[in-house]
């Protein structure tokens, strides 16, 4: 098998672990059920990862990138300010409630009490999402664009958790906040600390 080969299958089974892992939960995943979703043997699946904690885990961070590094290269070709934290608010929720990603951080959320290193993946989301706020807070600032109300890392956090809150909901199936609502509910928030209106073309 080619290096090339053996990757790419390495990446088919970390999308099958992140299948099985919002089928089964992450405390309720086995061995057996990857095998499963990527249409493999258990045999299989252990030769190119011989420890499933591993494979887990690589699911759960491949699943996080579209929140940081993927918003990152989003907004990286935005010169406006404003511009960058519309797009970085509306980018951090769920598409709607079956989204797979989120139904995934959810997973890793509920079992981040009983497992150290999902606590620690967590973390780091959630540190990363705050720094790229505040560098977007941070440079309107500079240029004018934003007046903050405050300091630029509570605001940032803020808008973290914010996000972080609508999401739940979202998936939570709220009759009244769908992807639409939380980005607007985020965006009143964000237009009071950065004094700017924010205007969408939404």
């Amino acid at each position: 098998m080619t290096r090339k080969g053996r990757a790419d299958r390495r990446l088919d089974l970390i999308a099958a672990a992140h299948r099985a892992i919002i089928r089964h939960g992450t405390d309720g995943v086995h061995l057996n059920h990857v095998a499963e979703e990527a249409g493999l043997t258990s045999g299989a699946v252990l030769y190119h990862y011989p420890n499933l904690g591993e494979l887990l885990v690589d699911a759960h961070h491949a699943g996080m990138e579209r929140f940081y590094e993927q918003r990152l290269k989003r907004i990286s070709g935005l010169r406006d300010p404003a511009e960058k934290l519309v797009v970085t608010i509306r980018s951090g929720l769920p598409h709607g409630p079956d989204d797979p990603d989120v139904r995934l951080l959810n997973e890793l959320g509920g079992a981040a009490a009983r497992n150290r290193m999902y606590a620690l993946l967590l973390t780091t989301l959630y540190d990363r999402q705050v720094s790229m706020y505040q560098s977007v807070l941070e440079t309107g600032s500079a240029l004018g664009t934003f007046t903050l109300a405050g300091d630029s890392l509570v605001i940032a956090r803020n808008l973290v958790a914010l996000e972080d809150a609508y999401g739940y909901r979202i998936t939570a199936r709220h009759p009244v906040i769908g992807p639409q609502e939380a980005a607007e509910l985020i965006l009143a928030y964000a237009r009071t600390a950065t004094g700017n209106p924010l205007k969408t073309s939404h």
